[in-house]
């Protein structure tokens, strides 16, 4: 899926999941009195940082990994009939791992020990 939003900066753009409604028996619990989403999928990566000397930070985020984003830390916007998150790359609280098929790849090259 191509993302219609370029971010700037260390922001990212994010596809929540949808969870929709769950069923519990007979009964169909609404998704209206649900919290945001936490859990999306990276569509755009912006360049990164610049630091206090002038040099670009870029982002540790790539495209296509899982993330956990705040419930009200992140921006919530509707493009196109579609809602995104934008959030900072300091706002994502931790990456799901096994979501994604470089995962191994993404850790050797930004978590060297």
């Amino acid at each position: 899926m191509e993302c219609p939003i370029s971010p700037l900066g260390d922001r990212i753009v994010i596809l929540p999941n949808d969870e929709g409604e769950q069923m519990y028996g007979n009964i169909v619990v609404p998704d209206m009195g649900k919290e945001k989403p936490e859990i999306g999928k990276v569509l755009a990566v912006g360049p990164g940082r610049i630091s206090t000397d002038g040099t670009l930070i870029p982002n540790r985020l790539e495209v296509g990994v899982k993330v956990m984003v705040p419930k009200f830390g992140a921006q919530v916007v509707v493009v196109e009939n579609e809602t995104y998150v934008i959030a900072s790359e300091n706002d994502v609280l931790g990456i799901i791992k096994g979501k994604k098929e470089t995962y191994p790849e993404f850790k050797e090259k930004h978590y060297k020990k």
